[in-house]
């Protein structure tokens, strides 16, 4: 099998994707049996190039599960904390812009007097 690329995995659907995946793993597994029993070289060179092909197929299904879930909870209230923003934790807990705009009567009407 050859290398696959990442860019051909974004277009497939997510059965397509799975089905590959299983391919991979069984195609893994008869070469690790092949380099038990002493196969070709070219079979062991093989097993790298699997077992990358099985990291880009994973890491394609995660991203579009991630992107799926972005999408969903756009615009709602909240989110789950992984798809909050990292940032640090004081940042984190800082008053966000509208919070830290807002005046109290008072405070505006001082403000009023010397601006």
């Amino acid at each position: 099998m050859a290398k696959i690329k990442a860019r051909d995995l974004r277009g497939k659907k997510k059965e397509e994707l799975l089905k590959q995946l299983d391919d991979l793993k069984n195609e893994l597994s008869q070469l690790r049996v092949a380099k038990v029993t002493g196969g070709a070289a070219s079979k062991l060179s093989k097993i790298r190039v699997v077992r990358k092909s099985i990291a880009r197929v994973l890491t394609v299904i995660n991203q579009t599960q991630k992107e799926n879930l972005r999408k969903f909870y756009k615009g709602k209230k909240y989110k789950p904390l992984d798809l909050r923003p990292k940032k640090t934790r004081a940042l984190r807990r800082r008053l966000n812009k509208h919070e830290e705009s807002l005046r109290t009567k008072k405070q505006s009407k001082l403000r009023g007097f010397f601006y």
